[in-house]
């Protein structure tokens, strides 16, 4: 697209600010929006896999990226008998492959700090409620536009976007502490009992640990009224070794409770609008995919304005170009879901009696490796990344 369109992007997450980047510098006028005061960061740990360093890469931000968090070689579980049940290593795929966990907050201010250095418009304290055509309405009566195009990128719960899917049972506590021993400083490791429960430790550089502790949503008040000693006395019982950084959890407010839920939008794209990351496809972390699929996201828009005139053209083809990638991994994430978060006791005992052994069998191990570096697919073909 050669003429140079207005372009509103809500929110400012990794996908609202990736976005912003990639447009603003093929020649867009952006502005990005957001309901803070000041753009922040909510959440602990996450995971970004070879296809959102993909993205980053094309970005100039990888090498920041690798610097500001941890290299993850491998992901490792036991059962509470000791069995091993997950055992995913990514040199499967490559001797170079490997996956990056970071604090959300790290991620957030190298591209932050990006959209800054590029002087790109940012309007906070602005609360979305909805559109009028290419006018974003906020919630004070306010508006702004109209714009030749309006991204949301406002997450599951946007209110630019039909609500649709549902939530799911469990969530996640989650908490970043301080690095202690006793941990694989290059491994998300987990340890399970049945499906029920389940601990977790990723290390996200600068000497910290992304902390994580599975739990139904509907017994969240349950477990804040029994208090953190019933809970550490528990999560030790599971995992002996996580003492140290229990001892850092003084306070319940430390813990911050993430609800996932699994919702695709069957039309991300409007007329003037598109709608990117989890404000089109959202699914439990279990793959470790989400950010990673918002990157792709933002790419392909981009990618799309480049190769066709017509703003509705380029917008279909943004769609088209992720939509096969995204029913994969959404297909994928309900199947596997249940099998490490749920009530059920047939699914984590074929885990760890069938599916487990077999997965050390060729070419279990390579399709795995790629399932959690989210290749399945060829994405990265697809949008001129490979």
């Amino acid at each position: 697209m050669t003429q140079p369109l207005d372009i509103a992007i809500a929110g400012c997450g990794p996908c609202g600010l990736a976005t912003a980047l990639l447009l603003y510098r093929d020649g867009h006028r952006v502005t990005l929006f957001e309901r803070f005061d000041t753009p922040r960061p909510i959440g602990s740990g996450l995971m970004i896999q070879p296809t959102g360093r993909a993205v980053l890469r094309e970005l100039g931000l990888e090498e920041a990226l690798i610097a500001g968090g941890a290299r993850i070689e491998r992901l490792f579980g036991l059962n509470d008998r000791g069995r091993k049940v997950l055992d995913v290593r990514y040199d499967a795929l490559d001797a170079g492959a490997f996956g990056i966990g970071i604090h959300r907050a790290s991620l957030f201010d190298l591209l932050h700090r990006a959209v800054a250095n590029e002087k790109i418009a940012i309007e906070g304290a602005r609360t979305i409620a909805g559109r009028d055509g290419g006018a974003l309405l906020f919630a004070d009566g306010s508006r702004a536009g109209p714009f030749d195009l309006i991204v949301d990128a406002l997450g599951s719960r946007s209110t630019l976007a039909p609500q649709t899917g549902r939530e799911l049972a469990y969530g996640a506590l989650w908490a970043s502490l301080d690095w202690t021993e006793g941990f694989d400083a290059h491994a998300l490791e987990q340890r399970y009992r049945a499906a029920s429960r389940m601990v977790g430790v990723l290390p996200i550089g600068g000497n910290h640990a992304a902390f994580f502790w599975s739990l139904r949503a509907d017994r969240l008040d349950a477990w804040r009224v029994a208090g953190l000693d019933v809970w550490k006395d528990e999560v030790r019982a599971l995992w002996p070794a996580t003492a140290p950084l229990l001892d850092q959890v003084a306070d319940p407010d430390q813990l911050t409770f993430a609800r996932y839920a699994h919702r695709t939008l069957r039309r991300p794209v409007e007329p003037g609008l598109i709608h990117l990351g989890d404000a089109w496809h959202s699914t439990s972390p279990q793959l470790g995919q989400g950010v990673n699929m918002a990157l792709l996201d933002a790419w392909a828009l981009a990618f799309a304005l480049r190769e066709r005139e017509s703003l509705a053209d380029a917008l279909a083809l943004a769609a088209s170009l992720r939509r096969e990638h995204v029913g994969l991994y959404q297909l994928m994430s309900r199947l596997f879901t249940p099998v490490y978060q749920s009530d059920s006791t047939m699914l984590p005992l074929l885990r760890d009696v069938v599916v487990a052994p077999l997965a050390k069998t060729w070419p279990a191990p390579k399709v795995m490796a790629a399932m959690v570096a989210g290749i399945v697919g060829s994405p990265l073909r697809r949008l001129g990344l490979a």
